[in-house]
């Protein structure tokens, strides 16, 4: 049986050391902006562009990402805010520069950040997220999320996941309902394995999704 992978990390202890939250009621969170550019700038190529990191905070004990009120991106020159997703993700630019000027990434959490760890979690872009996809799009952004598992696991294959087909997840939570050619929308979810994908057929739906990830697994 394949078991699916959202592609999420959870990097909580990973970062520890890295953030810097104050006691204050309104848990300020400050991150080096060169944490994530060491994750983003691995999908500099151009076999990757289709795909993004998505950043967030999960909370340790009832699994829900933690609420963001406020996000930004400061360096001693300039602020920037960026903004954040339905829900509760947000995503940050690819610069050097800002790596080079030691920027900083500074969040506010309704939640104690001691009790939110930081997840990354890989999905395509915003660009690529629309109601009808020919079966040359499909194959795309199935190729895209093989490259980049393929570099990651340049030296050491056989500890990365292959591609299995792709997860489509809707706004709509309890959107359950039947598509052409088999397909099945169950919980908001849809999945298409490779195998499906392969008969090169087009695919239409009742809308958009939110977000589009790997269905991945361990050979």
């Amino acid at each position: 049986m394949i078991r699916r992978i959202s592609v999420l990390l959870l990097l909580g202890s990973l970062w520890a050391g890295q953030a810097q939250a104050s006691a204050a009621a309104d848990s300020e969170l400050s991150i080096d902006y060169s944490r994530f550019y060491s994750h983003i700038r691995k999908l500099s190529g151009e076999d990757t562009q289709a795909l993004q990191f998505a950043f967030g905070f999960v909370h340790v004990q009832s699994g829900q990402l933690c609420h963001i009120s406020n996000a930004r991106v400061t360096t001693p020159k300039q602020t920037m805010p960026v903004p954040i997703s339905a829900e509760q993700r947000f995503t940050l630019p690819s610069e050097k520069a800002l790596q080079l000027a030691d920027a900083v990434v500074e969040l506010s959490l309704a939640e104690p950040p001691n009790q939110c760890d930081m997840s990354v979690q890989l999905e395509t872009k915003a660009a690529y997220l629309k109601q009808a996809y020919s079966s040359e799009e499909l194959s795309v952004l199935v190729e895209q999320y093989r490259a980049f598992f393929n570099e990651m696991g340049s030296f050491l294959s056989f500890m990365m996941p292959s591609v299995k087909g792709l997860t489509l997840q809707f706004a709509d939570d309890n959107l359950t309902m039947p598509l052409k050619h088999g397909l099945m929308i169950q919980g908001g979810m849809l999945q298409l394995p490779t195998t499906w994908i392969s008969q090169q057929k087009s695919l239409s739906l009742p809308a958009a999704p939110v977000r589009i990830t790997a269905i991945a697994s361990r050979d």
